[in-house]
């Protein structure tokens, strides 16, 4: 069992709002969130990280945004689509969390706004990168993954018990 775990959120890449009529569950990626996605999964094919699990909302853009991640890395990881997921709000977020196997070391969150921020910033606790966690409280744009470390189990995390070790957004990866 891993002793430091690695947890990542990412908000969904760009959505589509081309169709007025369409419920916002069904919203597919616009075109610059499909580019956002696939450049993402070519830089954790490259650099990381590749998660051992991933936990996602069962919403289409959030679901669009995993599988051009994943196509672009030779051995995906396991996938759990969860509607519980959709729009959740911080807690019911961590509460997920707290219930992955301790034997996953690192984890990837694909979710939504204004739920995804909110945890984002209530984790990050003593330790954490200055810089950027001034950039992710000021805006967690569509297509920002926020990295975090722990050194608990997934049942313990809490509020200000993890480091955020680092905030990237789709310019970044330009």
């Amino acid at each position: 069992m891993p002793t430091s775990r690695r947890l990542y959120l990412l908000r969904h890449a760009k959505s589509s709002w081309d169709d007025p009529e369409q419920r916002d569950f069904d919203r597919p990626l616009a075109r610059r969130g499909q580019r956002a996605a696939t450049r993402l999964g070519k830089a954790m094919k490259k650099r990381g990280p590749v998660p051992e699990l991933v936990l996602c909302s069962t919403a289409a853009r959030a679901q669009e945004t995993w599988r051009r991640i994943a196509a672009e890395l030779a051995e995906p990881p396991p996938l759990r689509l969860l509607r519980s997921l959709y729009l959740a709000a911080p807690s019911r977020l961590l509460d997920r969390v707290r219930t992955v196997d301790e034997a996953v070391g690192t984890l990837l969150l694909v979710g939504h706004n204004p739920g995804l921020e909110n945890l984002a910033a209530q984790l990050a606790g003593p330790g954490s990168d200055a810089e950027a966690l001034a950039r992710l409280t000021v805006k967690f744009p569509t297509a920002a993954l926020a990295a975090f470390e722990l050194d608990a189990p997934w049942s313990e995390i809490a509020p200000e018990g993890c480091r955020l070790v680092g905030f990237t957004v789709p310019r970044d990866r330009e």
